[in-house]
């Protein structure tokens, strides 16, 4: 399913499934289309011989295959320990097939190349090590996994949609409030379908407790509970770790490998995983789960659109503690531990009871357990109002297919983003903070010149 044949129209809140009348003619150089593949067997049978020509089901589309032409093409962008996982999540889908990964580590692209090939019985994908030539190269491709480190989320998802992909990256998405405005507007005016790893919008635990928030079947809620990292702190690091010998280029292209970031000696814990807890790498204990769970705050709170406009500084390293409130009352607070048996939950509180979710848990845990008897219910009418599937990665292949906005696009990215960048700031400059998400702006100039950050030639967005 080449790119080209997708219409790229805006989404709206009710999705629907694939498109009825999917294309069935891919590029030439590309695949043999069910088309073709009929058309050559037609003009062999009108020859004055005709040799038996067997034609596979899987190109036909039967026993439940998908015609090679109407396939979503993926490839993938910096493909790690939590890439695989991501990679993992996807292959099994018969409508995909993976066929490329670009990877500033060679080590990390060859794994991938014998996970895909393994999987697929062949040795076709194929392996770059610069993200510029595979996006000039694979005008195949129609949608990239991008799970590099944080530093080069939003700069590679830019350059693969102004290439023409769609992109489901992994969070947290950008390193600051400039760069996911700058996701949001690519995809905006190229009509992309962008989607953020924050897989628990899609999760049926997490939803039941969105549905409970938003539906009035709490009373009036008054404040949602985020749970933060409980390792690491809100300050970062920005001293550099000791030179090593720079390894050959194609082992490790460390220009590639910083992207954007201000450069820096080659030391081989960075790309061991030790660039987290670095300012130019990371988004602090805040970022690593609130990237998950202020989306899955606001999302019960129906203020996706939105950021807080005020946080209240805590005397601490880590932001524990910390209360942020949204214009029209609400609060969300910030918390490391207390409320939750698992990792990035969330909870909300209302007039009249509260839930909580959390990973792991065989079902939400609730102010009355009379809440539970529609859990059932209330997750199949969100399933049917919306259209979604309750897979975060189908939802995202869905929609490549209809064009509609998954459930984590652009703009969900960029607002609960905002939010986990503010916060940060307001730990680093130790006060208080007053923001306005309609201009993106704080009231403390100092604060606003952390919005952005340089970024280094030519990776600049």
């Amino acid at each position: 399913m080449s790119s080209k044949h997708i219409s790229h129209n805006n989404g709206n809140d009710s999705l629907q499934g694939p498109s009825a009348n999917p294309s069935t003619e891919a590029s030439s150089s590309r695949k043999v289309t069910r088309r073709r593949m009929l058309k050559g067997t037609a003009t062999l049978a009108g020859g004055a011989w005709a040799a038996p020509y067997i034609v596979p089901a899987s190109v036909l589309g039967r026993n439940g295959a998908v015609p090679p032409s109407e396939k979503i093409v993926v490839g993938g962008i910096g493909i790690g320990r939590r890439g695989t996982h991501d990679l993992k999540w996807m292959l099994p889908e018969k409508d995909v097939q993976f066929v490329a990964v670009c990877d500033a580590q060679k080590s990390r692209r060859e794994a991938v190349k014998k996970l895909v090939d393994t999987t697929y019985g062949n040795s076709d994908c194929k392996v770059y090590g610069d993200l510029r030539e595979f996006l000039e190269q694979r005008k195949d491709i129609d949608a990239v996994l991008i799970a590099t480190g944080d530093r080069w989320h939003a700069p590679a998802a830019v350059m693969a949609m102004r290439a023409g992909k769609d992109v489901f990256s992994e969070k947290p998405s950008c390193m600051t409030i400039e760069e996911g405005k700058a996701v949001m507007d690519t995809a905006r005016s190229l009509g992309r379908v962008y989607q953020t790893c924050t897989q628990r919008l899609s999760e049926p635990n997490f939803v039941f407790c969105f549905e409970m928030a938003r539906s009035g079947r709490l009373g009036e809620v008054h404040t949602a509970r985020a749970h933060i990292a409980p390792w690491d702190a809100a300050e970062l690091k920005h001293e550099w770790l000791p030179p090593e010998p720079l390894p050959p280029k194609d082992e490790v292209d460390w220009d590639l490998w910083l992207g954007p970031c201000r450069w820096r000696p080659f030391n081989s814990s960075y790309v061991r995983g030790a660039w987290r807890g670095h300012y130019d790498f990371h988004t602090s204990c805040i970022g690593e789960w609130g990237a998950h769970t202020f989306a899955q705050c606001q999302a019960g709170l129906n203020l996706l659109d939105t950021s807080p406009v005020e946080y209240e500084y805590v005397k601490n390293t880590t932001g524990d503690g910390m209360v942020t409130r949204f214009a029209n009352g609400v609060k969300m607070t910030l918390h490391r531990e207390g409320y939750w048996r698992g990792s990035c939950g969330m909870r909300f509180e209302g007039t009249e009871g509260w839930v909580a979710a959390a990973d792991n848990y065989e079902r939400p845990d609730v102010s009355d357990p009379a809440m539970l008897a529609d859990f059932d219910k209330i997750v199949s009418a969100y399933k049917e109002r919306t259209g979604r599937a309750l897979n975060h990665m189908r939802n995202f292949l869905d929609c490549v297919r209809s064009r509609q906005q998954p459930v984590a696009n652009a703009d969900v990215m960029y607002h609960t983003m905002t939010t986990v960048h503010a916060a940060n700031i307001c730990m680093w400059l130790k006060r208080d903070m007053k923001f306005d998400p309609a201009k993106a702006e704080f009231a403390d100039a100092d604060a606003n010149g952390f919005r952005s950050r340089p970024m280094r030639a030519p990776w600049t967005i």
